[in-house]
């Protein structure tokens, strides 16, 4: 029974805790990574589908809000594998890169401001868009100089 306890003691210390942790963190990033490369796969799989669809077959006078919708198509499939960067970086480094997360942010915002329709939306959409791009700049340069003070 001493035995037991003793080997329970161990298995719950601070440093085999935590190397539990670690490795379900591994596993987890793991299962996001190739879920998300699926992902990847079939948004190329629908980007393909809806050129062929849309871009052929469009009625004259269309081409523009079709140009805009394969704009939106290309540009999640580059967040999705910003996304897919930030999972591998942190499997390579365990450490979750911000830099990465800014930019991938960023590519979102530029997306919605690009498949933005002008006609239905406010003022104040536009406005907290603007200050997204903004706050996401201003923490991007802040990233970038600290990391380039880091290695001077």
């Amino acid at each position: 029974m001493k035995r037991l306890f003793k080997q329970i003691k161990a298995w719950t210390s601070d440093d085999n805790f935590m190397h539990v942790i670690e490795n379900i963190e591994v596993i987890v990033s793991k299962i996001l990574s190739i879920l998300m490369v699926i992902v990847i796969f079939v948004a190329i799989s629908d980007l393909s589908i809806f050129l062929f669809n849309e871009l052929f077959n469009a009625p004259y006078g269309e081409f523009k809000k079709v140009v805009f919708k394969v704009f939106g198509l290309f540009l999640n499939i580059l967040i999705a594998l910003e996304i897919l960067e930030n999972i591998t970086a942190y499997l390579k480094k365990h450490v979750f890169q911000v830099e990465l997360v800014i930019v991938t942010s960023l590519i979102a915002v530029a997306r919605k401001i690009i498949i933005l329709d002008l006609e239905k939306v406010t003022g104040i959409d536009i406005i907290g868009l603007g200050i997204a791009v903004l706050a996401l700049s201003i923490s991007y340069l802040i990233i970038r100089s600290s990391r380039s003070n880091d290695q001077n």
